[in-house]
């Protein structure tokens, strides 16, 4: 999974990016400190790996990960070229979904490019930049489509669905509103890879007082939240310099300075299971004495793709897949011992992956 980060200048973004990704991205109190694209791994925390690896007595435990891309904080204008323009903007068309940081503090040690502290400003500012980004793939697609179009009938369809979608575009609207008539035009939209077509979830960041009660009493947060239910995203509640604390910890030292601050989780925990949420993904699990593993799928995959994410032998040549939840198997304390007691499934080709399920693959090639 890959996920852009993307917010105005001194909202917290590099901040939370070093926090999550302890990838040591400089982070300071002016505009455009971040220039070039940083780009940070991280593993998603799963203590089912743990103990499965613990029972196993793995040689290597391997847990899923996310790739963090964090880019030049946006301005008005951007896309006309103010601040360092929107030219990084290129950075994040690949990526999964997109982590939009909202400042919901207020610090007067911090400046805000707009002068004061109003979220809902920030974020429609953020989306007519992408908006103008989006348009200038159209404007590019559409030049190129044009030419074919009066000889060939698809690439007129293409051409009128890119023409529908420019004028959506130049409404104001996000691409992600857009309605597609048929099964074309939903794989050329997607092939287009715009920006406000993709997932987004809100960050919002406040400060230290506003974690305990997930800001329940944080206006900015409650503006946020409403946007968000109405455009299919997700938001979770954050604090950057919080977070950055917690990133210098030990798992032990984290647990206790959580507990210390009435939290349950931390802010990349949180942002994990927006992701999962917001994608619709699960983890499925392999385990054995060289290697237990999560594997990140779809919610709804069937056996044999899934098994082909292991290696494309294993979905060619899929036979029947062995398969027990990993609670069982914690229980029983080793996998014969969990078939003995008629836990364990052989599931054929149309069985329907589930979270936390631990599988063994049989196939032939």
């Amino acid at each position: 999974m890959k996920l852009g980060i993307v917010g105005l200048p001194n909202v917290g973004k590099s901040t939370l990016f070093n926090s999550l990704t302890k990838a040591g991205a400089e982070s300071a109190n002016y505009p455009f400190c971040t220039i070039d694209p940083n780009v940070g791994i991280v593993t998603v925390p799963d203590e089912r790996l743990k103990l499965l690896g613990d029972m196993y007595q793995s040689k290597k435990v391997t847990p899923a990960v996310i790739e963090f891309v964090d880019i030049a904080g946006l301005v008005k204008g951007a896309s006309k070229g103010e601040g360092l323009g929107n030219q990084f903007l290129s950075n994040i068309r690949e990526v999964d979904a997109i982590v939009h940081v909202v400042r919901c503090f207020e610090d007067t040690n911090v400046i805000h490019v707009d002068g004061n502290i109003n979220p809902m400003r920030d974020i429609e500012t953020i989306n007519l930049e992408l908006i103008f980004s989006d348009l200038e793939i159209l404007e590019r697609r559409i030049s190129k489509v044009a030419k074919t179009a009066r000889m060939d009938k698809e690439a007129g369809k293409e051409l009128a669905l890119l023409e529908r979608i420019k004028a959506h575009l130049e409404d104001g609207k996000l691409a992600k509103g857009f309605e597609v008539e048929n099964e074309d035009e939903q794989a050329w939209l997607n092939g287009y890879n715009l920006l406000t077509y993709k997932p987004v979830i809100f960050a919002t960041n406040v400060a230290e007082d506003d974690l305990a009660d997930d800001a329940a009493n944080n206006v900015g947060v409650q503006a946020v939240r409403e946007f968000a239910a109405a455009n299919d995203s997700e938001v979770f509640v954050i604090c950057a310099q919080i977070e950055e604390e917690i990133s210098e910890l030990d798992e032990d030292e984290k647990a206790m300075f959580l507990e210390d601050l009435g939290l349950k989780e931390s802010g990349l925990e949180k942002l994990i299971k927006a992701s999962y949420k917001l994608l619709g993904l699960i983890s499925f699990l392999t385990a054995g004495e060289d290697e237990t593993r999560a594997w990140t799928i779809k919610v709804g995959t069937k056996a044999p793709q899934a098994a082909g994410k292991i290696h494309t032998d294993f979905e060619r040549g899929f036979i029947k897949a062995e398969v027990v939840n990993y609670k069982d198997l914690l229980e029983q304390g080793s996998l014969s011992a969990a078939r003995e007691k008629g836990l364990v499934g052989m599931e054929g080709k149309d069985y329907v992956v589930k979270d936390g399920d631990v599988i063994l693959f049989r196939f032939n090639v």
